[in-house]
């Protein structure tokens, strides 16, 4: 028995027709919207230099209401975690926003969509997603936030009451404004140590340690063959930031092996290194001990009555102990310019000189920097490492 195409009910046609449209789904605008989101929501969370460059992130969307970190370090990141849990949290509801104008002809049937269970599924948990996370905020944001995760965490430090964590944020505040704090990292994973504080900045958290009460462990180094920063193999420190108040939970960092240095000149507190971790040292590293060394044996240098040591204008930190003289009587070779006076009064530290007479150098050929010479940082004069003079 053969039945026409007329025999059929316009019912069983449009059964047929849903049933074929729902079983061509993730197709065409849908399912490029779909793997666009993804990458746009994964690189928005994870944020790679390609997005910060462009400005797509917290920080530079919401700046306005943010505010300055130079001004109020602790509050600019209450305000930053908060905005953050925000912002993440409506990005499952922006995946639905957005396929209303992607894909509009998807979301027309309605009863469609109410028997697709999965999507109604997942609607209402972005739906409800979103509703906890401005519950959260509204709840940490109660009592001048004194119930947000920062605060807390800055109440572990507070002296007994009546004080409260207000002045803890008023001294990290404080000590964050000067410019001889030691920092590393992307703006949204930092690693900031100051005279009193060591902080690392996460995501949704900024994790905080005095240095009176804790100890810093190197815990692993890793080394990576591939760098998009430097052409040289890349050497990874993990440290472990334990403290003796109970209040305060250990925390990891992690930074380059190249600024290790600089972190133990700026910590106070101890730092201990796993028997079974091994630090390799890196050749401007290895070139200081040895310019340092070369230094020690060249005339010294005595400022003339009257004349007091200033601090160094490369790093603040320490008083300027070289002065360069000119000593040299070696003529310039290779087209390179003879070693000329310098009249500069001492201004640079022997740290911070090293470190520029090495960045001038040749960086591929690292056997001839002790032999080279470089322009004097202020006047530009230029000299060798047999005019730098140790002030007495």
């Amino acid at each position: 028995m053969h039945l026409s195409l007329d025999a059929i009910s316009p019912k069983t046609q449009k059964k047929k027709k849903t049933r074929k449209r729902s079983g061509s789904a993730m197709e065409g605008p849908e399912l490029s919207f779909t793997l666009f989101y993804v990458v746009f929501s994964f690189c928005f969370v994870f944020t790679p230099n390609e997005f910060r460059s462009a400005g797509f992130t917290i920080q530079n969307l919401f700046w306005s209401w943010l505010g300055s970190e130079d001004v109020g370090f602790i509050q600019y990141h209450v305000r930053r975690t908060s905005t953050t849990v925000l912002v993440h949290s409506a990005l499952p509801l922006g995946y639905f926003l957005g396929m209303c104008v992607a894909a509009p002809e998807k979301l027309v049937d309605i009863q469609q969509q109410v028997s697709d269970s999965w999507r109604a599924l997942l609607l209402l948990l972005s739906l409800c997603l979103q509703l906890v996370s401005w519950m959260l905020v509204m709840y940490w944001s109660r009592c001048h936030w004194s119930n947000h995760p920062i605060s807390r965490a800055l109440q572990a430090h507070a002296p007994p009451p009546p004080s409260s964590w207000g002045a803890v944020a008023s001294s990290i505040n404080t000590e964050f404004r000067r410019i001889d704090k030691f920092a590393t990292g992307a703006p949204g994973a930092r690693v900031i140590v100051t005279d009193s504080w060591v902080l690392k900045v996460s995501t949704y958290h900024v994790h905080v340690a005095s240095q009176t009460d804790c100890h810093v462990t190197v815990t692993e180094s890793r080394r990576h063959q591939l760098s998009p920063d430097s052409p040289s193999p890349t050497e990874i420190l993990t440290l472990r930031v334990d403290s003796i108040n109970p209040g305060v939970r250990p925390f990891t960092i992690r930074l380059n092996s190249t600024e290790y240095s600089d972190l133990r000149e700026k910590l106070r507190c101890p730092i201990r290194t796993s028997s079974n971790v091994s630090i390799h040292r890196t050749v401007s590293e290895l070139f200081l001990d040895t310019f340092r060394t070369q230094v020690e044996l060249n005339p010294s240098y005595s400022l003339p009555r009257g004349q007091e040591a200033e601090l160094c204008i490369g790093c603040m930190q320490v008083a300027a102990d070289t002065k360069l003289v000119h000593l040299c009587s070696t003529p310039g070779t290779d087209g390179d310019l003879e070693c000329q006076p310098c009249f500069c009064r001492p201004m640079w530290c022997m740290s911070c000189l090293g470190r520029w007479f090495s960045s001038r150098q040749d960086q591929q050929r690292p056997e001839t920097w002790l032999s080279s010479r470089a322009p004097c940082p202020t006047c530009r004069a230029t000299f060798c490492i047999l005019d730098i003079c140790v002030v007495r």
